[in-house]
């Protein structure tokens, strides 16, 4: 499975809000622990970073940073003036 399928199954999953997924789904994913989606924390988390940047969310994503699970969101935001757009990632504690 390519990384951006991998990508686009886990975004899925965090957009239905789904627990625990099933060993066949994790193992189609490339992960061999159980792992919990933190989907309602994580939405919040994103569209507080669209909001506060002025830009579009590009993924969300979580992770253990010192034994707390955080949202990792990268955001594309506009460029001022001529300039291009720029990604811009954005770690929050849900």
């Amino acid at each position: 499975m390519t990384r951006a399928r991998r990508s686009l199954a886990l975004m899925l999953l965090l957009a239905m809000g789904l627990g625990p997924a099933p060993a066949a789904a994790r193992a189609d994913l490339g992960f061999d622990a159980p792992f919990r989606v933190a989907a309602s924390d994580c939405s919040g988390a994103a569209s507080r970073a669209a909001r506060q940047t002025g830009g579009q969310v590009l993924s969300v994503s979580t992770r253990n940073q010192g034994g707390q699970m955080v949202c990792v969101v990268t955001v594309l935001v506009p460029g001022k003036g001529n300039e291009r757009p720029r990604k811009r990632t954005i770690t929050i504690r849900p």
